[in-house]
């Protein structure tokens, strides 16, 4: 990692620098990087549809069933 000099940038942008480079090092680039973000959003929007499907599937009305005071719960 290159050193850097105390009077070159203001620290926000040292830090900014800095993990940049730790980045890089790591083999981690900015095309990398938007890859993993856009999978990992990919993940959550699948996983909230899927939520949203079952909750929509509990919504549906059960038909009238005999005995009003038990019910049966069915569990997942």
């Amino acid at each position: 990692m290159a050193k850097v000099d105390d009077n070159a940038a203001p620290k926000s942008h040292k830090a900014c620098c800095l993990i940049s480079e730790m980045l890089e090092e790591m083999g981690l680039n900015s095309r990398k990087a938007r890859q993993a973000k856009r999978q990992a959003l990919l993940g959550i929007m699948t996983f909230c549809q899927w939520q949203i499907s079952r909750m929509d599937e509990a919504a549906e009305p059960e038909p009238a069933r005999r005995n009003p005071r038990g019910r049966r719960v069915k569990v997942v």
